[in-house]
């Protein structure tokens, strides 16, 4: 019997219980989680008002539509490689949180060569570039924070989200997961659908060391509710489980993700960007094709260009081949 674990949420609870995909009556889970079946179905009616689709039979209880796995800080550091575990100073997988990038930047920054992780099944404030406003219901997703340490700031410092954007493409290949793109300058897509995007943060001093936060948002299993709400912003998404791969094990999914930025990280600082060139011209998604630039000058038209060795944005125009660095800036493709 799944019991519920000191302090931990009554929804995370009843989600816990409800994670291997099967109908658990109503009484059954109130006895397990020793509180009334009044307060069972406000724990079922927080899931769904966090987006997780929670199936309601009469007689026979509730279940989510299929087995998830609830991310476990124990079991991803059992995943990691034991040289890569030993560097690892703190990892925590949280049920809520604001954001879990302003979380670890509030914590003092690991000692170069070591990292901290953190997951969060919501985030009451996750965002992406601009502000925008990220979905990601329990168990539907992964959002995943890792800090580290540069003991100097790297001089590519503005192209590492391209560089992370390869060390996800790297993780999901590890997974067997084929098929993602990268979209300038931090998107994960697949066709016109959104996959993931990465939110780098970074606090400094001039000269010193420079504490960095990696945050990546991935989809695994949206559900038709969430998928709403994303239509209703005007956007598409995609997930893994329209990949059919095994990065819908959202445990091992962090491991890999950590591991290939960690190493990713490494290498960034050693020799910037240069060596994650040619593997994101590959996976380039706007290559060739007609875009819109939204930048502080305003709105410029061409085709995309690729990126050049200092991960800027290169566009024709009619005017010229222009150069767009990462930022306040915003692409989109054209008809």
């Amino acid at each position: 019997m799944r019991r519920p674990r000191p302090g931990e949420p009554l929804p995370r609870a009843v989600y816990r219980i409800l994670s291997d995909g099967r109908f658990h009556s109503g009484t059954a889970l109130a006895q397990q989680c020793g509180v009334s079946r009044g307060a069972v179905w406000k724990a079922v009616s927080r899931l769904r008002a966090l987006g997780v689709s929670v199936d309601a039979v009469a007689n026979r209880g509730y279940r989510l539509p299929a087995a998830s796995e609830l991310l476990d800080a124990e079991h991803i550091g059992r995943l990691l490689p034991r040289s890569l575990s030993a560097r690892l100073r703190e990892g925590r997988c949280c049920w809520s949180t604001g954001s879990t990038n302003a979380d670890l930047l509030r914590q003092l920054a690991p000692a170069p060569g070591r990292f901290d992780f953190l997951t969060a099944e919501y985030q009451s404030a996750g965002r992406g570039r601009r502000a925008r406003r990220w979905f990601a219901p329990p168990g539907g997703a992964l959002c995943l924070s890792i800090g580290w340490s540069f003991a100097t700031l790297p001089a590519d410092i503005a192209a590492l989200s391209l560089a992370i954007g390869v060390c996800a493409l790297r993780a999901l290949a590890e997974l067997g997961c084929s098929g993602a793109a990268l979209k300038w300058p931090n998107d994960l897509v697949v066709g016109t659908g959104k996959l993931g995007g990465i939110l780098i943060e970074l606090r400094a001093e001039a000269g010193g060391p420079a504490h960095v936060v990696v945050g990546i948002g991935l989809n695994v299993a949206l559900g038709e509710p969430v998928l709403r709400l994303v239509r209703a912003t005007g956007t598409s998404a995609a997930d893994l489980c329209a990949l059919h791969s095994r990065g819908s094990e959202r445990n091992r999914l962090a491991a890999a993700l950590i591991g290939a930025c960690v190493s990713g990280l490494e290498q960034f600082e050693r020799v910037g960007l240069r060596p994650f060139l040619a593997e994101w011209r590959v996976a380039d998604a706007l290559a060739g094709r007609p875009v819109l630039v939204n930048a502080d000058g305003g709105a410029v038209a061409g085709h995309a260009r690729g990126i050049d060795v200092n991960g800027a944005l290169c566009v024709q125009t009619r005017e010229g081949l222009r150069r767009f660095i990462t930022g306040e800036v915003s692409v989109r493709v054209t008809s």
